[in-house]
């Protein structure tokens, strides 16, 4: 079970540009993102409905262009400089330093996932939702909305443990049968409006009877516009999919802005022309709460001019992108969840694998969807607020790219994309509070897990390779036959009488005789945010005495880390020798925990402890 848990567990450098499964071409991978964007043409037109009323064809528009001229931009730009799939929080990463770095990476991941794992739930439950209001469907299981939603959750869930090459099948064919038969019923109803001009006219003339004026009608409908940003999913999944697009970096940057321009283009022709004629052809009543029409525009335009037999075919396509549609959510968190959590220390080793990660992710999907009671319009809140709040980030990390590259232009365009989207975040969350109070439980959930599990693998080795420039290996390889004696050394002045002196101490304390060869081992601390990290040893002679420099992220692990290194290259039980530290030894503990530091010969010998469970093969660590 564990082999097969722990299948195709990726390298732990964080930035690596393997992927474990097979690539696609990139329309193939298009398909697998576009199962979450297309398929919110399954709810979307109501919702501009609801929220814009007969200006949901002026509001539609402006979604359109924000997101031709706004998203799209900022995606093809994203895809370019976070070509790995990594996305914007790559870029904003490097924006900070440090822990700082780390912290905004957690707050982001949070959104991430708020996003991406309501994909899974809202979409699920919104194809329960077509289930139930097929008039096929026996009326006697009316009730069962939640147990519905979990079964689809866990099919979907059930097809990533077999590997990707299936859910790129799959999407590809929910795709191609979707995006056909809405052609047929967006035709349809279209044709439907130019045959009956009466209709048209009766549209105009409610516009003009409610709004006074076109300056007025585009300002609620931009108004409107934050309540429509589940029109805009598909992009931060588009990016995230990048690994799976074959050829090499650069064919994949063109393939993924392939990707996001086709799937824009053809979403935006299907949103423009669904939501003209849905506005026309359905009475509002209908898109409200328990109407024929809420939730499910298409599909009551399908049945009503198509005939219920082709409108139950409908239906199953749409119920089954609906379904899939959290396959590109789960795809992306896949692909983002094991290049930064592992490589921060941040999640147990196992979280590098696909398989054990499904399983978290479905069952947290699991617990979603059973204390949402599987609601469409109840989850629609979280969904927009992480949807908009990565798009936001995209468009910030864009437009701070461009300034720093001396781009003004750019720098000025993507402000004004970026001022654009905060305002639909800032809108969103204050007409659905609720919304952020989710995506701010998935972040504080992500931050203290995250802290946790770094705290207890504080222990491991963390230094994942090891090479000695040649002054090293002539140090050891110049040693005189005997045992392996390092003194480890925080550095001072690196002066003659420093080292003299600790060479001195040293003897003394640990009766050693004056003609023992001794190194000098000395760790700089580097980026202590780190966890993992290759180290390069160099050698050279300071004063008459042998020394060996590394920088590392944390002290302790390094140093058994070298011992182990220089005990398997010598085939000696090296000996370490230390001072006791001064100090509160729980201030030591979080000096360790947080710069790499702290009460260095305790933590060693511990550490040395759980890399090397055989005691004779152990380094021996003394402390005076």
């Amino acid at each position: 079970m564990r082999e097969w848990l722990l299948h195709g567990l990726q390298p732990t450098s964080g930035m690596h540009d393997e992927h474990p499964g097979k690539r696609h071409s990139w329309w193939q991978v298009m398909c697998l993102t576009g199962v979450d964007y297309f398929s919110t043409l399954g709810y979307q037109p109501g919702i501009a409905a609801l929220a814009a009323g007969a200006l949901s064809p002026i509001a539609t528009l402006m979604l359109v262009a924000l997101t031709l001229l706004g998203a799209l931009p900022t995606y093809r730009v994203v895809a370019a400089e976070s070509p790995n799939g990594m996305g914007s929080i790559a870029m904003l990463e490097r924006l900070l330093p440090s822990w700082w770095g780390k912290l905004l990476v957690l707050v982001l991941l949070g959104f991430v996932a708020t996003a991406f794992i309501f994909t899974i739930t809202l979409s699920a439950s919104d194809a329960t939702a077509h289930i139930l209001e097929n008039p096929f469907f026996p009326a006697a299981l009316d009730d069962q909305q939640v147990p519905i939603t979990l079964l689809l959750v866990a099919a979907l869930g059930a097809i990533f443990l077999r590997g990707f090459s299936e859910a790129i099948g799959l999407a590809i064919a929910l795709v191609a049968v979707y995006l056909a038969l809405n052609v047929v019923v967006v035709g349809r109803a279209v044709a439907e409006v130019l045959n009956q001009p009466v209709l048209v006219h009766d549209w105009q003339d409610v516009l003009a009877t409610d709004y006074s004026s076109p300056l007025a009608m585009v300002a609620l409908s931009a108004y409107a516009l934050p309540k429509l940003a589940l029109g805009l999913s598909g992009f931060e999944t588009g990016v995230a999919v990048m690994p799976q697009i074959e050829g090499t970096l650069e064919q994949r940057i063109r393939g993924a802005r392939r990707l996001l321009t086709t799937a824009a283009l053809i979403m935006s022709v299907f949103l423009v022309f669904s939501s003209f004629a849905t506005a026309i052809l359905i009475p509002h009543r209908e898109f409200e709460e328990g109407g024929k029409a809420a939730g499910r525009a298409l599909a009551y335009l399908a049945h009503q001019y198509l005939g219920d037999w082709f409108g139950t075919l409908y239906d199953i396509s749409t119920i089954a992108i609906l379904w899939f549609a959290g396959a590109s959510a789960l795809t992306g968190l896949l692909n983002i969840v094991p290049r930064y959590l592992p490589r921060y220390g941040m999640a147990p080793d196992w979280a590098r694998a696909v398989r054990p990660l499904v399983l978290v992710f479905t069952a947290i999907s699991f617990a979603i969807t059973i204390m949402f009671g599987a609601n469409v319009e109840s989850q629609g809140g979280a969904y927009a607020t992480g949807v908009l709040a990565l798009i936001l980030s995209a468009a910030v990390a864009v437009t701070i790219s461009a300034a720093r590259r001396g781009r003004r232009g750019q720098a000025i365009a993507f402000g004004v994309v970026s001022a654009v989207l905060a305002y639909a975040f800032v809108a969103n969350v204050i007409d659905r509070p609720d919304g952020l109070s989710i995506a701010v439980f998935f972040v504080i959930a992500i931050i203290v897990t995250s802290l946790v599990s770094r705290a207890t693998r504080s222990t491991e080795l963390r230094v994942t390779g090891i090479t000695l420039d040649p002054e090293a290996q002539r140090i050891l390889d110049t040693l005189p036959p005997g045992a392996l004696r390092i003194i480890a050394n925080e550095p001072d002045a690196r002066d003659a009488a420093e080292y003299t002196e600790k060479d001195r101490e040293t003897r003394e304390y640990h009766h050693l005789p004056a003609d023992e060869p001794m190194i000098f081992l000395e760790v700089t601390l580097g980026d202590a945010s780190e966890f993992t990290s290759e180290i390069e040893l160099k050698g050279e002679l300071r004063h008459g005495h042998r020394v060996l420099t590394v920088e590392s992220a944390a002290v302790p692990n390094t140093i058994a880390a070298i011992l182990l290194n220089l005990r398997d290259r010598t085939g000696r039980i090296p000996h370490v020798y230390f001072h006791w530290a001064e100090g509160n030894p729980i201030g030591a503990l979080l000096r360790y925990l947080l710069f790499g530091g702290g009460d260095v010969p305790p933590l060693t010998r511990e550490v040395l402890r759980q890399a090397e469970p055989e005691l004779s093969r152990r380094p021996h660590v003394h402390v005076g």
